[in-house]
């Protein structure tokens, strides 16, 4: 069976070619699947009873569930995404005055063992599918208006759940094809983020492939500090990777984004900065300052306030592009760094056709 959020106009065609149906019924198809978030063809009420009927045994009804809801003091919504086979991903829902931004996972676990990340400790179990992908958008847009949680329709999507999204290209690109083509979910390209920790030929192809936006974990200025950080330093090191930066094909008025974790005594003196305004000389960017979010086990601390302040002073006063990222839902260990549902709930999941580990005061089962 054909997953249903998976469909394409190309995967669909032959199956309608097949069932005898008219090419013109894709485009009724594919808008009950994806604008009026419809997964089971019985519903599908302007489509012929047969075909109805049909479709019913060519398609596959949706490959994620919400297993718990966890809902922060400060309106973010983390949800913890059970996958066919008893897996765990979480992705997150991050409400603002004028947006709403959905934090995706496209791994269960990671292979890249950033050290700042509680989802490296899980190490990469698998890829996640284009259907698994799409479906957490689809969870998302219903949790919208759900109550305690009230905000605006979902606006913007960032890869930076669970997972290294270039390392798993081949199920990204074709979900980013639904997410934002005009007979899916018609999200513009300009609202999607990708992160990724520094996969060199990956960015490349990401970018001639699709139009949405890269963000690159940087996180130190020197290849010393970075290795011990982040292995992937190993493979592409810092004149690779900004070299890399450099040539990209970025389209007129858009910038990399660069993802820096501060790290107390690690990565946040004065030195960085300076290093860290030339290091980016001549690409069209601007630094995203992230407060480290502990978890168990974390061998580092945040920088204090007043440093990550003076730090993002210190680029700005030299012309660099420099915000900081607040913390958002720490409280239910949905903030950057700290998504790790494999760790907490998925063997109880496993093990029990469904059933979660007890969950904390600020935490739902999935009704």
């Amino acid at each position: 069976m054909i997953a249903v959020h998976g469909l394409t106009p190309a995967v669909l065609g032959p199956v309608l070619e097949r069932l005898g149906a008219p090419p013109w019924r894709a485009a009724q198809v594919l808008d009950w699947v994806y604008r009026r978030e419809t997964a089971d063809p019985g519903s599908m009420a302007t489509l012929p009873a047969a075909l109805r009927q049909s479709l019913a045994d060519e398609l596959a009804g949706p490959a994620v569930e919400v297993a718990v809801r966890s809902v922060s003091g400060d309106g973010t919504r983390k949800l913890a995404v059970r996958l066919a086979d008893g897996e765990l991903v979480e992705s997150v829902l991050i409400p603002d005055r004028h947006r709403l931004t959905l934090c995706i996972s496209s791994q269960v676990g990671c292979a890249m063992g950033c050290r700042f990340c509680a989802t490296a400790r899980l190490g990469l179990r698998r890829h996640l599918r284009v259907e698994e992908i799409v479906g957490q958008v689809q969870l998302a847009r219903a949790e919208v208006g759900r109550e305690p949680f009230s905000a605006p329709g979902l606006t913007n999507l960032v890869f930076m759940g669970m997972g290294e999204p270039l390392h798993n290209l081949d199920a990204l690109v074709p979900a980013l094809e639904i997410l934002s083509a005009p007979w899916g979910l018609g999200i513009s390209p300009r609202r999607i983020t990708v992160s990724t920790v520094g996969l060199v030929p990956q960015m490349h192809e990401l970018l001639d492939r699709t139009g949405v936006n890269l963000a690159v974990s940087l996180t130190a200025t020197t290849d010393e500090v970075r290795r011990d950080l982040m292995p992937i330093d190993r493979r592409w090191d810092l004149s690779d990777l900004l070299g890399a930066c450099r040539a990209l094909p970025l389209p007129r008025r858009r910038r990399i984004t660069f993802e820096y974790v501060m790290l107390s005594g690690v990565n946040d003196s004065d030195e960085d900065a300076r290093r860290l305004v030339s290091l980016l000389h001549g690409i069209r960017s601007k630094v995203n300052l992230i407060f480290f979010n502990p978890f168990p086990g974390a061998p580092f601390a945040p920088s204090p306030r007043a440093r990550v302040e003076s730090f993002q002073r210190l680029l700005l006063d030299r012309g660099v592009n420099a915000t900081v990222r607040e913390s958002r839902g720490s409280d239910v260990a949905a903030a950057c760094g700290q998504l790790a549902a494999q760790g907490r709930a998925a063997e109880g999941a496993r093990a029990g056709g469904g059933a979660e580990t007890a969950p904390p005061a600020n935490e739902q089962r999935a009704s």
